[in-house]
């Protein structure tokens, strides 16, 4: 990092593909639903209700804004799991916990440090993500929440990425203006294009080190946030 560079005051972050990745679900499952219910299914038939139970999750994630609302949405969740596993049986409260069980998120390898060092440098750290409201507990186990100064979900915003509207609700949590902040994701629609429509320099992350976006910043590691700058210091 070159002698006096200057960089935002903020970093608002997406979660998935950003700073928490999904172990593959289809698997654990398969546990589960043999441990608890003695259900033998294939890896075929796992891996295709999972995948019908997460369309529908990512189609009404904002519907779970709250305790209750979030308990409602997991069980209407286990039921689109259960009618694409023979499973027409099952209760759906254990099934529900069972799915929650096989939905297990970890932080790459690089976020830990890459948080730390942003702080260290007095900058701001806002995660805004299209998840419901349990994103603060995932956070939080993971041992990721005492690093941020906030988490913005869009099932709390009222508003997913890309709309402006959660973009500029992360800023006022910031307290910044959009040219003194940068959004870091992993997907050009929801991350890249919002930032912009707020007038926010997006950051493209590229973990699989694929090319970058044309006219897009992009990086394969959060340690290349420290490449961006650090802040100014404040004045009087």
């Amino acid at each position: 990092m070159p002698p006096g560079a200057i960089g935002p005051r903020v970093i608002l972050l997406d979660a998935l593909g950003t700073l928490l990745e999904l172990q593959p679900p289809a698997p654990l499952l398969r546990v589960e639903l043999a441990g608890r219910f003695g259900l033998q299914v294939s890896e075929s038939q796992a891996a295709r209700a999972i995948a019908a139970e997460i369309a529908y999750y990512r189609a009404h994630l904002d519907e779970g804004r709250d305790e209750p609302s979030l308990r409602a949405l997991r069980r209407r969740c286990a039921e689109v799991l259960r009618s694409a596993l023979p499973a027409d049986r099952l209760e759906v409260d254990p099934l529900a916990e069972a799915l929650l069980a096989s939905l297990r998120f970890t932080a790459f390898a690089d976020v830990r440090p890459a948080l730390t060092a942003a702080r260290s440098r007095g900058q701001r750290l806002v995660v805004v993500s299209n998840w419901d409201a349990s994103l603060r507990g995932v956070l939080a186990a993971l041992g990721l929440a005492p690093l941020l100064d906030g988490i913005l979900t869009s099932a709390e915003a009222g508003a997913r990425k890309p709309a402006p509207a959660i973009f500029e609700r992360a800023l006022a949590l910031a307290g910044a203006a959009p040219e003194q902040a940068i959004h870091v994701g992993d997907s050009l629609e929801e991350d890249v294009a919002g930032a912009r429509a707020t007038g926010i320099e997006p950051v493209l992350v590229r973990r699989d080190g694929g090319p970058a976006a044309p006219g897009v910043r992009t990086i394969s590691t959060l340690a290349q946030l420290a490449d961006l700058g650090v802040p100014p210091a404040a004045g009087p």
